[in-house]
């Protein structure tokens, strides 16, 4: 069974608060359902729960979240308590987007450890099952490997019930696999290296694979996402804006009519009816998500 459509907006580089304020309005105006920030110290994006509780503060139905937060650098018990106020003071419209952390550089210029893939699954599976009981029980007591909690009482309940979506990104095995098991919606990405796309990494067939055969029954319950930055309408009367700066991403010329029968051809075929596009793509795409959201 597919998911309707829904297309968040990912947020990186907001010079203002009236530019932050305005790009929250717009994509609420244009249909968008989410508007996402990265939990990266490295590329200037602006600090995701401050950002996303104004985003939620000056709009009515927009939901925020994370894309990711980095596991690493949060005790759960405290990101926990992070993402039921924002979810509280949002009205229900917070989505929780976990990774084991991308980059060993950036932790390095933090002067924190950066563990093996192995171990930082582990802490994110562990903090995921840790969050839930903080979201859902009245007194948590957990041991793990890498957390123990002892009596921790008085956490702050979510809006959405039993807790607020979980998102988790990943390209592996293990983190697909996780994410399978224990998140509400599945952002599926492909293992980086230093020249792009690193020629090791596994085709989406063998990734949608890998979820299903660890999701068992509730894989038709999963909302699979992929980030579309590329993507350019080339009918849109609002034209994609030059690219600029050191991050550049290939285009993918379509027309409404094309991009619209790819989406729905990718959603037939993998499943996907959760896209992302990045702030620049707003006006542009918006005639995309004027046929398909919802639907």
């Amino acid at each position: 069974m597919n998911h309707p459509f829904r297309f968040g907006v990912q947020a990186a580089s907001i010079q203002s608060s009236a530019e932050w304020v305005a790009l929250a309005r717009k994509a609420e105006e244009l249909g968008y359902s989410t508007l996402l920030i990265a939990d990266r110290t490295s590329i200037g994006a602006l600090a995701p729960i401050p950002a996303l509780a104004v985003a939620a503060a000056v709009t009515t139905t927009l939901r925020v979240g994370s894309y990711v937060f980095s596991n690493e650098y949060r005790h759960p018990v405290l990101l926990a308590r992070e993402a039921a106020t924002l979810d509280l003071l949002s009205g229900g419209r917070f989505e929780l987007g976990l990774g084991a952390g991308v980059s060993g550089d950036e932790a390095q210029k933090m002067g924190m450890t950066f563990g093996s893939a192995g171990t930082r699954v582990e802490r994110l599976k562990e903090s995921i099952q840790l969050m839930k009981q903080l979201f859902t029980q009245e007194t948590v007591n957990f041991s793990g490997k890498h957390y123990t909690i002892s009596g921790l009482k008085g956490q702050i309940k979510p809006v959405q019930q039993p807790h607020l979506p979980i998102l988790v990104a990943g390209a592996g095995e293990r983190m697909l696999k996780l994410a399978a098991r224990e998140a509400n919606i599945i952002a599926i990405g492909n293992k980086i290296g230093p020249r792009g796309v690193d020629p090791t990494d596994p085709p989406l067939e063998q990734k949608i694979a890998w979820i299903k055969e660890a999701a068992g029954e509730r894989a038709a319950s999963l909302e699979l996402c992929q980030t579309i930055y590329g993507l350019e309408i080339t009918d849109s009367a609002a034209p994609l804006p030059p690219q600029t700066g050191g991050w550049s991403i290939p285009r993918q010329p379509m027309t409404t009519a094309q991009a619209v029968d790819h989406l729905l051809e990718q959603r037939k075929r993998y499943g996907f009816s959760y896209l992302q596009i990045a702030q620049w793509q707003v006006e542009n795409f918006a005639p995309v998500v004027a046929r398909l959201a919802g639907k």
